[in-house]
């Protein structure tokens, strides 16, 4: 008999789209996705230098499980310039990149049985980590009107005696929603009323446009700050996606419960993608306004050119890279004969007929959307999107 919680975890609903896709461009078809939740931008040259000058010094055995020193102080510094956070080394722990990060926070918070308030929509990883913990996902549909943002008077009608977490997510993945102070503020009320942890996700913090701007949660007050947990890494932020880097703030003994499974689990991140992350907070931050600025002319051209075409719906997304698009209304449409009927079949047959790859919205609690991606070239956008508006002008 297999373990049941990890019998209990979907898969994810992209893959058979993602190995179609695989397939089609193995028989030389010109495939665009917008399925990519990383950068396209290759990781910036101070920081590959980092790593080799990390190899050349044999800098490749063990580290403390938790993270060096150096890149520790790193990031509280960056905490405190960005933030106007005050954490100590102690209270940080570096891990195998953002995802690994959460698997250590659900492991140090959950008992079983344990519920964790999750807005829709959200990143298809956080209900399989907290069921795979033991945890209860407990789902919060989110409104238009509110630019899909979770409200305090929707958190307390979710709250039960088992709650213990709520997961936030800002900038968000797939909405691309940004959380005002007010907005954040409200929420941090209700947590400290009822004694709630704040899981903050702020992996996009840097892919902000049109004016938003990020407030971390934690910088509310000591209270709150106490009871958050900060969850990032270099990822986004530098494209850096497959060094593995993330990292956590957090009250001390959080930390070091943390500290203390990955001490078991993997013992310490990667010796020289540490040294590359820490090259990336302490060395030049132009790169990244460079990245910011190409994916926000992406994203205004996107947004403006699926706004403009029929029976798409899409809010503003004004932070991370993508846009999660309503095609409900093409639902009851037919192509070649076929009525779609939902996202799944949409993306099918978009893939198959106009090779083009999307990511239905079922996997992030909203089945009625897709995310469309926009961290790809702003020519793959632009044929990309002639091909979906073809494609939609064939519904019947």
């Amino acid at each position: 008999m297999f373990s049941r919680k990890a019998l209990q975890i979907s898969p994810s609903p992209t893959l058979s789209i993602n190995a179609r896709a695989k397939q089609l461009q193995s028989e030389g078809r010109d495939i665009i996705g917008f399925g990519a939740g990383e950068p396209d931008f290759d990781t910036p040259l101070h920081i590959r230098e980092a790593a080799i000058d990390a190899l050349n010094q044999g800098f490749t055995r063990y580290t403390p499980a938790s993270g060096t020193p150096e890149l520790k102080e790193a990031v509280c510094q960056k905490f405190f310039t960005d933030n106007g956070l005050h954490y100590k080394p102690q209270q940080i722990v570096i891990s195998n990149g953002a995802k690994h990060s959460l698997a250590n926070v659900f492991a140090t918070l959950l008992n079983e049985g344990d519920e964790v308030i999750i807005p829709i929509p959200y990143w298809v990883s956080y209900p399989e980590l907290v069921k795979l913990y033991g945890g209860v996902p407990v789902f919060i549909d989110t409104k238009k009107e509110h630019g899909y943002k979770l409200r305090g008077p929707a958190l307390e009608r979710a709250l039960s005696p088992r709650t213990k977490a709520l997961i936030l997510n800002s900038p968000g993945n797939p909405g691309g929603q940004v959380y005002s102070r007010d907005e954040l503020e409200e929420l941090a009320t209700v947590a400290l009323q009822k004694n709630l942890y704040i899981i903050a996700d702020e992996i996009y913090e840097k892919l902000i446009y049109n004016g938003a701007k990020h407030f971390s949660i934690a910088s509310f007050g000591e209270e709150i700050k106490n009871q958050s947990i900060i969850v990032n890494g270099v990822s986004k932020t530098y494209a850096m996606t497959g060094w593995r880097i993330g990292y956590t703030a957090s009250d001390e003994k959080i930390a070091a419960i943390m500290s203390s499974i990955q001490s078991h689990t993997t013992s310490n991140p990667n010796s020289i993608a540490q040294k590359a992350a820490l090259a990336a907070l302490t060395g030049p931050q132009d790169c990244v306004l460079e990245m910011r600025q190409s994916f926000d002319e992406r994203r205004n051209y996107a947004f403006e050119r699926i706004n403009k075409m029929p029976f798409l719906d899409c809010v503003e997304p004004l932070g991370a890279f993508y846009l999660f698009v309503r095609v409900e209304d093409t639902f009851p449409r037919k192509f070649k004969g076929e009525t779609i009927g939902n996202s799944e079949r949409l993306v099918a047959l978009l893939l198959d007929h106009y090779l083009v790859a999307l990511v239905p919205g079922s996997g992030f609690g909203a089945p009625g959307f897709v995310r469309f991606s926009y961290a790809t070239s702003r020519e793959n956008i632009r044929s990309g999107l002639e091909r979906m508006e073809s494609f939609l002008e064939e519904l019947e």
